[in-house]
This record gives structure tokens, C-alpha cells and sequence, in this order.
């Protein structure tokens, strides 16, 4: 699915320049993304994307063996778009103790696990000294798994109860057996969207900041976006080029996962669902844009395994993992597989189904 000479004489004439950075490597500028997203046509912005995605690459689709662990679903915070949340005393509220938490740990082992995924609700009575003794539990019930845990917004409520600066923080759950961080609670950056779906929610400029103390420090992160919901293309855009400025200057960002919103069970569920054509738009514009992000991520519990499938030829190189089941946060909000859960055999059946070529992975793509 490559551009040639011909595919760039038919689009509209104003997209040839900006198609022509694509195929020779050249960075895109905001404006050139909002033109490629308003006017090409889907198979041609895929083609795009695709140039990138193999560039990157190749023909090669990661995917890895690893387990959620979601804590507790009680937040202090009440974001519209969340089907997950709850409040200490309300009806579908969990709180799992550290007891509770290695048991689950320890029995996913069993199954060749290499990543334990920890996130949660921003829970008003618990600081990082209780998450750094989660971790140091986890840590010695699991040795050898990597630790990628909590979100910057969970972050950044745990270490401003303990009266700690990022730093301190990240040094404190680093010793305790933090490996990395995972990318949740960016939503999109745009203030104006941000005081409408989550007003109450770290902002932007904090979750930055925690990002780029953790690669300063050496840990390394995700990102991701939320779109589909009340933002706009530029929007998205801006969000993307603070990401892309951010790993310009530290090259801390493992991978990029744009996460969908999913519109049942919460307050902003009128506003609907964009479709599956819009979603493959998306993952194409965010392959093409964030050039020096080197792995965009098709989360499949969020938009189903064979959307998962089609993204691989859009810009994704990644599936995520076996998950077994563990994490709520999607089959909450509606989400088409309520028991998320892929053996290894399933997802190197969907990858190379695709006409890719998959790749067991670990947390920092380093093939296993």
C-alpha cells in the first residue's frame, strides 16, 4: 500500500507538498495534518501512515503476555466521560487490599506473564507511601515482571499528599520497584475541553511535567490521547504536537496509544460514539505525526480485536497483550468484549491474518 507518483498527481493538488514530506522522512506541521485530515481520502492517509508505520517498523506487529491490576475503582474525581469511577460507600465501588492484590498477581505468573499493568481510581485516603508498598510487595511475590504503574494523574494526587516533590515521588516508587509508567489521564490537553469533561483532573502542563521528570530519571512512559467525544481536529493536533515536543526533548515515549471514548454508563453517553472509519483515520493522522514515537499502540479491548486488525495497516504496530481478563475500565463503558482476555496463539493468529509479522515482546520492545 504505497503512495507512487501516480496516487500523488490524483489527490487534491494542495496535498502534494505535504505528501511528499511523508515519503521522504520530512516532519509535518500542524497545519499540513489538518489539511491531510480534511481532505485526503481514507485510503490515501492509510497508504501515508503505512509509509511510516514500515519505515519505523516494517512489516513487523508486537504484542506481549501481561495483566492489569486496577486497585480500586474509588476516585476522588468525577470526569464525565468515566464509566469506571465510583465513591467510597457506592454501589459498584472496589478496593483491593495488598493481600488480595499479590494473590492476583502471583496466580497470572502461572501463566508466563511478563508486565503487570497498575491503575486505578485517585483515591482520597492513599498516598505513595501506600502504592511503594504495594510495589515493594509486588516485587518480591513476582520477581523479574515488569512494574509499569499508575498514571500521572494518580501520580501527581499520591505524591502532593505526602507533601513530595515529582522527583521525590518517582525516587521513592523507582526504589520500590517502579519500572516504568503507563500513559493514562492525558485525555486531550486542550484547556477549554479539559474544564468541560474533566475539570477537576491533574492539567496538561502537569502531566507533561511528570513525564519528562520520569525520562529524566530514566523511567520510561506511554502516551495516549482520548478522542471522539466534544474536541476538535485541532484539538487533537495540539495534543499531539505536545507529545511530539516532549519526546523531542527527551525520548522517554515508548508508545503512543489513541484510546477511544466509549459512551455508555456515563454522563457524557448523548454525545455518541465516531465511527470505526473515524478511528482508522485517527490512528493514520497520529502514525503520520508523531514521528519520533516509535510504536503506535492498537489497544484492542477498546475498539475490538478485528478493528485492532485493520488498525495494523493504518499505523499501529502493536496489539497490547493477553490482558486475561483484567481490566474493567473498557467493558465498563461498553465496550464490545466485556471479558477481555487473547491467548498468545490468538494474537499471533490475528497478526499474521493481517499479512504482518508478530512479534512476542516485552515492556520495551525488545523481542522475547
Amino acid at each position: 500500500m504505497k503512495p507512487t507518483s501516480a496516487h500523488l498527481l490524483s489527490c487534491d493538488p494542495a496535498l502534494r507538498p505535504v505528501a511528499a514530506k511523508v515519503l521522504d522522512g520530512v516532519r509535518i506541521s500542524a497545519e499540513d495534518a489538518l489539511a491531510l485530515y480534511h481532505k485526503a481520502s481514507l485510503g490515501f492517509l492509510g497508504s501515508l501512515a503505512n509509509q511510516v508505520r514500515e519505515r519505523l517498523n516494517g512489516d513487523l506487529a508486537y504484542y506481549n503476555r501481561n495483566v492489569h491490576l486496577e486497585p480500586t475503582n474509588i476516585c476522588e474525581h468525577r470526569c464525565r466521560f468515566c464509566s469506571y469511577s465510583r465513591k467510597m460507600g457506592e454501589a459498584g465501588a472496589w478496593e483491593y487490599s495488598l493481600g488480595e492484590l499479590v494473590h492476583m498477581a502471583q496466580e497470572q505468573v502461572t501463566k508466563g506473564i511478563t508486565e503487570i499493568h497498575i491503575v486505578g481510581g485517585v483515591h482520597p485516603r492513599r498516598d505513595v507511601h501506600y502504592y511503594a508498598q504495594m510495589l515493594v510487595a509486588l516485587r518480591k511475590a513476582c520477581p523479574g515482571i515488569h512494574l509499569k504503574a499508575f498514571s500521572a494523574v494518580e501520580l501527581d494526587a499520591m505524591f502532593r499528599k505526602a507533601s513530595l516533590s515529582i522527583a521525590e515521588g518517582l525516587r521513592l516508587l523507582q526504589e520500590a520497584g517502579l519500572d516504568s509508567i503507563p500513559g493514562g489521564g492525558a485525555e486531550i490537553f486542550a484547556d477549554n475541553i479539559r474544564s468541560q469533561i474533566c475539570p477537576e483532573k491533574t492539567n496538561a502542563a502537569r502531566w507533561l511535567e511528570i513525564h519528562r521528570t520520569a525520562h529524566q530519571m530514566g523511567i520510561g512512559s506511554n502516551a495516549t490521547m482520548l478522542y471522539g467525544h466534544i474536541e476538535l481536529i485541532p484539538d487533537r493536533i495540539d495534543h499531539m504536537q505536545r507529545l511530539r515536543d516532549l519526546q523531542d526533548e527527551t525520548r522517554g515515549f515508548n508508545a503512543f496509544i489513541p484510546l477511544k471514548y466509549r459512551s455508555a454508563n456515563n454522563p457524557m453517553s448523548a454525545t455518541g460514539e465516531v465511527s470505526p472509519v473515524e478511528d482508522l483515520r485517527n490512528y493514520a493522522l497520529c502514525r503520520i505525526f508523531l514521528d519520533n514515537i516509535p510504536h503506535i499502540k492498537a489497544y484492542w479491548p477498546m475498539i475490538g480485536k478485528q478493528m485492532a486488525q485493520l488498525a495494523l495497516w493504518f499505523g499501529a504496530d502493536d496489539l497490547d497483550g493477553t490482558i486475561e481478563d483484567s481490566t474493567r475500565i473498557y467493558s465498563l463503558a461498553g465496550a464490545e468484549d466485556q471479558s477481555p482476555a487473547a491467548t498468545v496463539e490468538e494474537l499471533s493468529l490475528m497478526i499474521r491474518s493481517s499479512g504482518r509479522i508478530p512479534v512476542e515482546r516485552n515492556s520495551l520492545y525488545q523481542p522475547v
